[in-house]
């Protein structure tokens, strides 16, 4: 019996996430996740029953989570103010660095 090698695991071909598109349908929670190459759109795993400030949240975790999961970076959401009825927008970019020490620090 001939056995494969295992291959690595590529890192995705799509880019860090950049913007969020959130809608509310019949059918439950959509969003659509702009990266700097694409689009990723689908369901999100909340029940259809989700208040808009609950599925905003599990937008922004979602979002949070792919970026640390796949790019090894942080990132943060920031909603913008509702244009439309049901559907929301947001911006994500890179979370500021903490660790580097503050002016005031050296006394």
């Amino acid at each position: 019996m001939v056995r494969r090698k295992k291959e690595k695991k590529k890192r995705p071909a799509w880019g860090t996430p950049k913007g969020i598109f959130l809608f509310a349908t019949p059918e439950g929670w959509r969003i659509s996740v702009l990266t700097e190459s694409g689009n990723l759109c689908g369901g999100l795993n909340v029940p259809i029953n989700t208040g808009p400030q609950d599925a905003r949240a599990a937008a922004a975790v979602m979002v949070s989570e792919l970026a640390r999961d796949f790019h090894d970076t942080e990132v943060e959401v920031s909603w913008d103010p509702p244009q439309e009825p049901w559907s929301w927008t947001a911006q994500v970019t890179l979370a500021a660095e903490s660790d580097s020490p503050s002016p005031d620090a050296e006394d």
